[in-house]
Formats: structure tokens, C-alpha cells, sequence
């Protein structure tokens, strides 16, 4: 067989071929960096020793004397390198190469799927118990019913012989990723219906299949692969962050479709959102003019979160393309767009939301007025008139107070106005403001640029709007004002203007909107993932046992869900333990410390999340006591990186940790003891606020991977019933 020709070889790799390169030793990376450009140059070589596997369609080369390459050719001058095995046998028996390896398309996603199956074998032998008769997991289920569901056909007859789930975990170690997802799913219960609703139809390819069609299959997003050669030279240094993060084919699909207006991407913590924010951003940078111009926003709720996912931009897509986004949180923006036009070199301070409600309180006693409560007067100015950006008390008596608690007739809406007039009046009098006072003034600036945009009277450069694309991470947290502000900030009916990812099960701050009521129409272009990356199963069933029957909403004036959210990973259940005293329970807390450390955890993937500051400095305290180094994070993220991380639970939102301790679990904390004077005075609010408490635990508990551990003092969170139930 000759390849020879005078057109230059393309050579792609496998996802699957990445990761087993990368455990590699360095010297055999070395080894296969050589031969990928020798290959590229000429795949003929005697020395490469290439040859097509009897009775296969694979192909081997010669990387060096103990390891050849086992490839496929998709066409002539374009190979896709599948693995790098160890050579073991002697070269007469290398042809069992071609029963020990695999390489088809997926019926369900058109991808190509690479499968050792001797791997599978071994791995599955070695947790299979002795012979006990035990009926097969998936004998109810007919080989063309798996394959119809995306199992590979090749692991199938392998399928069928399972009879414990060890064996079931020991073969999705080696299996295809849709397989494990299938098996697992059925193998929990589910149907063939919710696993093909839930699972299959989400990453099923949008065109027929064609099983014997390798060029077709490598186009499609379900095959995950390098797409160049600097690509793949990166692989084999090691700088994996800089240049790929492999997307699952459901968030590919997400990540390069043409939306007709604003979409928005839900999931549950560890579903990869983010990622499909970063991959969007980058995609979106592609398609732009090549004038060296900012015309993308990415942008999110918290400081610490901007500089992290600048800093993953930079790591994914490299500088240049980093350069051309604006990368800011919400506040920081509104507060630029106010900045700027104001210009009167008068800087206000920006007060706490205790801190306002400690005036508005301040404003009622200086008038002498009792009819009103403080906290209520700061909520309704903050998210109503605020947060619909309200200018008029002619507008304030149409708006809707839609989950505001307390009914307000004509008489007392107009009480509020004049109230809020005055304290309006007062926090400009003495040079203050608060985020949701100047969002919903960059809001009114930017809806009166967009109106002079609209006609005709403003065109800034030749662009117009600030931006082409808006994309937003963790959009639960944001503000009515805050959407407002970007909603003009684009142009509204054009393509991709607004893309949004986040989940309301995480929501951590008391901003709860309905994006088409501020003008942002995300029906029919929402999607939900629903595969976990991060937590282990049994993680993630206590967190989910953690928000009970709680009903959250899905930012459009529905109801969200967690249904189908599942992981694949398998791992430890939580331990959940209480203690007399908070003495106690930092004794505890040191001691789970030392033993994670004695077990080899490096520090630095070591956390100890809790509800309020005075915690944060206690826990401190008492590892510094330990001879353990600590780090603790604050608003603009950790101190340093290396120690145990340090945080209350606000802080953790993005962040993820090998192993993790929730202290402080105890039930005149979580929930805050503060909201329960609210039951019966606003219970409206009581139920917000203890369903926010309860996210928060949530948010935490989702940070762990592989070990999460919650103590409590005293009396446990009430949070904590099903959580403690479920083990």
C-alpha cells in the first residue's frame, strides 16, 4: 500500500488518545512529537513502518522500538491518531492489535469512538467477584436497543455480561463517554423513554448518520479531536489550558449556533457553563471584523469572578482574542457608563445594602414616621423602582411588584415615592449611592443612547451600539437594572446579541427578574445541561437532597428544574457530622484537615467553607494553631494559593476543590437566625430569603469533587434533613 503524494498530511488526535498521551513519560511525549512531523512529511518512511491491521481498517507506525501509533485514515492525506500503545508482544503478534482495538461511528451522534477493548476487558475482570450466578444489569434491554440509545456496538456483547455495578464502573473507565452515561442511567432506573429524552436526544446528531463515512463523522461535534498541529505539540508539553478545553457534543452544538436574538444556557453547578460562556466568547471573536476593536462583553456579577474568567480566556483562546472582549463585572461597567458622563470628578461612595437600610431607617425616625419599615422601604426602592428603573410616580403606580410580598394600594404607592424622592435626595446630598442606584442609572443613560442610535442622531465611530454580543455568566445574580443597562447596550433584534448562562438554584442574591419583562425574549432559545464534570454521584445526590421541594424559577417567568442533572463519577459519601460545641467543632475541622493531608492532598486543594467572616477568622485560627497554612478568599478572590482555602459560602461561587469541609451547618446559621422574625410579618419574604440561604448551602456543597464533609454545633441546619437522610 503506498500513501505517498505531494500533498501534505494532516494528522488529528483523538480526545481519548490526548489524556493517555498526557500520562505518558517525557521522553516518550518526546518520541511522539518526532513522529507526528515525521509522519506529516512523509507517512511512507520505512522508518515509521506503517501497515494496515489484518482483517481491520486500523493502521499501525512505529513511534519508537516499545510504542506504536494506532491510527485511521479518513481520507487520503488527512489520519487520526487513536492511541499509542505499548508494544508488549512481538511484532508477529501485532496483528492481534486488530481484535484488541476499535474505531466506529456512533449510530446516535455521528461521532467516531475509539474503544481498547482488552482494556475494558481487564478492567472489568479485575472487580469481577467470584462466579455467584447473578443475573445480568442490562439483560432486559435487546442489543439493537443500546445501540439505538448510543452504547458502542463493539462493547455490547460486553454490555451483556455485566452483573455487578464494580463491573459496570470498571467498563465505563475505559467505555465511550455516551456509553458510561447510558449504562449509568438505566443502571439508576431510568427508562428507555427519560434516558433517550434526557441523555440521547440532546447530543443526537442534526443529520442522518452514515456509519461507514469517517470524513462525515470527523466534521461533526461529537468527535473530539485536534484540529492542527500547534494543537497538538501543545498536547504534548503539557499546556493543555492554554489552547483546548474539549467540549461535550451538547455544549459544542451551543457553543456554534446562529441565534435569532437573546439565548439563555441553564444547568446545575459543575454542568460546564461557564465553559460554554468562554468557548461562545471565542467563537463570536471568529466572526468578527478584523479592526482590533472591543465589540464583545463578557461579563458577571462578582469581581473575583471577572479576573477568573479573564484569566481563562487568556488560558483557552490566548491573548489576542482575549483582547478583543471586555471583560468586566456588572457593577464595575455601570459604573464607567455613569463615570462617563457624568464627569465631575466626584467620587461617591458606594454604600452596603445594610448600610442603605440603616438610612432609610435613619430617614424614618428624622421625619418620625412609624408606618413604614426600613428594610421593607430599601427592598421595594432597590427592586422595583430601581429595578424597572422607574421615573416617574405615574410609572411606579402601573408597575408590577409580581413576588414583592405585601400589597400596595394608590394611597401608599404614592407614600413610598415621595419617600423614596427624599431619600434619594439624601444620598445625593452627602455624595452616596449603592450598585442598584447606579445600575439603574446606566441603565437610563444607555436606553437614551440606544433611542438616539434608534434614530438616527448617534453613530460613535461607525458602530453605534458599545457592543456586538453580550455574554453573561452566573445571569441568576444579576440585577433588573443590570439587564436593562445591556439590553441597550446592543442592538435589539439582531443575531446573538445576548448570550447568558447560569442556573437559579444557585441564585445567592436577592435579584429575582423575568428577562422578557425588561425587553429580553429568550423563549424557544433556551437550552439545559444536564451532565455533571465536577462532583461525584453520591456528592451531588446529597446537594440535591439539600434544596427539598423547593421551586425556583428559570429567569423568564417559569419554573426551572434539576431533572435528568446526573454525574458519572463515582466517589465517597459525604460525611455528615455535628458537634456539642463550636470548640468541638474546629477540633473536628483540624482534625479532618490532617488526615486529608496525611492521605496526600496537597493543601491548596483543601477548602473550609462557612456561613459569616467571624467563622472564616476562627477556622483560621484554630489550623494556624495546627502548624497549617491557610489562605483566605476575599472578594477579589484567594490571597495566595498556597494553603488550606478559607472562605464564607458567598465566596466559593466558581470555584472548585479537591476535597471540602461546610462548617458552621448549624441551624441558627443556616438559615440566618435573622429571617425567621419574617414568617409571619412577611412571608413573602421569609420564603425568598430562606430559599436563598438554602441555594447557598447548596452552591458550597456543589464546589467538592472528590470528598465533602459538613459539621455543624449544636442543633443541625434544617437544610440538612434530606442531605443526612439520603446517606
Amino acid at each position: 500500500m503506498s500513501t505517498r503524494n505531494s500533498m501534505p498530511v494532516t494528522l488529528r488526535m483523538l480526545e481519548k488518545a490526548e489524556k493517555e498521551i498526557s500520562k505518558l513519560e517525557r521522553n516518550v511525549k518526546g518520541a511522539v512529537w518526532d513522529f507526528q512531523g515525521k509522519f506529516r512529511r512523509e507517512p511512507d518512511s520505512p522508518g515509521l513502518q506503517l501497515k494496515q491491521l489484518r482483517g481491520s481498517k486500523l493502521f499501525s507506525a512505529r513511534v519508537k522500538d516499545d510504542y506504536r501509533a494506532i491510527l485511521a485514515k479518513v481520507k487520503d492525506n488527512v489520519w487520526l491518531l487513536l492511541t499509542v500503545a505499548h508494544r508488549r508482544e512481538s511484532y508477529d503478534d501485532l496483528e492481534k492489535y486488530a481484535e484488541r482495538f476499535a474505531c466506529e461511528v456512533n449510530a446516535v451522534t455521528g461521532g467516531i469512538e475509539f474503544v481498547d477493548v482488552l482494556a475494558v476487558e481487564n478492567s472489568i475482570n479485575e472487580r469481577r467477584p467470584p462466579e455467584t450466578g447473578t443475573p445480568s444489569l442490562f439483560g432486559a434491554y435487546s442489543a439493537k436497543q443500546l445501540v439505538e440509545l448510543g452504547v458502542a456496538e463493539t462493547l455490547v456483547p460486553i454490555v451483556a455480561k455485566l452483573t455487578s455495578e464494580e463491573e459496570l464502573l470498571g467498563l465505563i473507565e475505559y467505555a465511550p463517554q455516551l456509553t458510561g452515561e447510558v449504562l449509568l442511567a438505566l443502571h439508576d432506573g431510568k427508562s428507555v423513554d427519560q434516558v433517550r429524552a434526557e441523555i440521547v436526544e440532546p447530543q443526537a446528531a442534526d443529520w442522518p448518520v452514515d456509519r461507514d463515512n469517517l470524513v462525515e463523522a470527523l466534521a461533526r461535534p461529537a468527535t473530539q479531536v485536534t484540529t492542527d498541529d500547534e494543537q497538538l505539540k501543545a498536547v504534548l508539553q503539557g499546556d493543555f489550558d492554554r489552547w483546548k478545553v474539549f467540549l461535550h457534543p451538547t455544549q459544542r452544538k451551543l457553543v456554534a449556533r446562529d441565534y435569532s436574538g437573546p439565548a439563555r444556557v441553564s444547568g446545575g453547578p459543575g454542568t460546564g457553563k461557564t465553559i460554554v460562556a468562554l468557548h461562545r466568547v471565542a467563537h463570536l471573536v471568529s466572526q468578527l471584523p478584523d479592526d482590533g476593536e472591543k465589540r464583545i462583553l463578557l461579563t458577571t456579577y462578582t469581581r473575583n469572578l471577572a479576573t477568573d474568567l479573564r484569566a481563562k480566556l487568556v488560558e483557552l483562546a490566548g491573548k489576542d482574542v482575549a483582547d478583543r472582549v471586555d471583560v468586566v463585572n456588572i457593577d464595575k461597567l455601570a459604573r464607567k457608563v455613569v463615570d462617563n458622563v457624568e464627569r465631575s470628578g466626584r467620587q461617591r461612595v458606594v454604600l452596603t445594602d445594610h448600610q442603605a437600610i440603616d438610612e432609610w431607617r435613619a430617614l424614618l425616625a428624622e421625619m418620625g414616621d412609624t408606618g413604614w419599615d426600613g428594610e421593607f422601604l430599601a427592598d421595594e426602592w432597590s427592586h422595583v423602582i430601581l429595578g424597572q428603573a422607574l421615573g416617574s410616580f405615574t410609572e411606579y403606580a402601573r408597575a408590577r411588584r409580581a413576588g414583592r410580598g405585601r400589597p400596595l394600594t394608590r394611597s401608599e404607592r404614592m407614600s413610598v415615592w415621595q419617600l423614596a424622592e427624599r431619600f434619594a435626595k439624601r444620598m445625593d446630598d452627602n455624595g452616596w449611592t449603592t450598585h442598584a442606584a447606579t445600575a439603574a442609572q446606566a441603565a437610563r443613560i444607555e436606553a437614551e443612547r440606544a433611542a438616539r442610535i434608534a434614530a438616527g442622531e448617534l453613530s460613535v465611530g461607525g458602530r453605534g451600539y458599545r457592543y456586538l454580543h453580550v455574554v453573561v455568566d452566573e445571569a441568576q445574580d444579576l440585577h433588573a437594572a443590570h439587564w436593562k443597562m445591556l439590553r441597550a447596550m446592543v442592538a435589539e433584534g439582531s443575531r446573538n446579541d445576548i448570550f447568558c448562562v447560569g442556573d437559579t438554584h444557585q441564585r445567592i442574591y436577592d435579584n429575582v427578574v423575568s428577562l422578557g419583562s425588561l425587553g429580553i425574549n429568550i423563549r424557544g432559545r433556551s437550552a439545559r445541561l444536564t451532565l455533571n464534570y465536577r462532583t461525584t454521584k453520591q456528592i451531588l445526590g446529597s446537594a440535591l437532597r439539600l434544596l427539598s421541594e423547593e421551586s425556583y424559577d428559570d429567569l423568564d417567568g417559569g419554573v426551572d428544574s434539576l431533572a435528568g442533572y446526573r454525574s458519572v463519577l463515582r466517589g465517597a459519601v459525604p460525611t455528615v457530622r455535628g458537634f456539642d460545641t463550636l470548640t468541638a467543632e474546629l477540633d473536628g475541622i483540624a482534625a479532618q484537615v490532617e488526615e486529608w493531608v496525611t492521605s496526600g492532598t496537597p493543601l491548596e486543594a483543601i477548602a473550609v467553607c462557612v456561613p459569616t467572616k467571624d467563622l472564616v477568622d476562627r477556622v483560621a485560627a484554630r489550623l494556624a494553631a495546627a502548624a497549617v497554612q491557610t489562605v483566605e478568599i476575599t472578594p477579589d478572590g484567594p490571597k495566595g494559593r498556597e494553603g488550606v482555602h478559607i472562605g464564607t459560602m458567598h465566596r466559593f461561587k466558581g470555584l472548585e476543590f479537591q476535597r471540602m469541609i461546610i462548617a458552621g451547618a448549624s441551624d441558627d446559621l443556616l438559615p440566618r437566625a435573622a429571617i425567621d422574625r419574617r414568617r409571619k410579618t412577611d412571608p413573602t419574604r421569609y420564603a425568598r430569603e430562606f430559599r436563598r440561604d438554602r441555594s447557598l448551602l447548596f452552591v458550597a456543597a456543589t464546589r467538592a469533587r472528590d470528598d465533602l464533609a459538613i459539621f455543624w454545633h449544636g442543633a443541625p441546619s434544617r437544610f440538612l434533613y434530606g442531605a443526612q437522610n439520603g446517606n
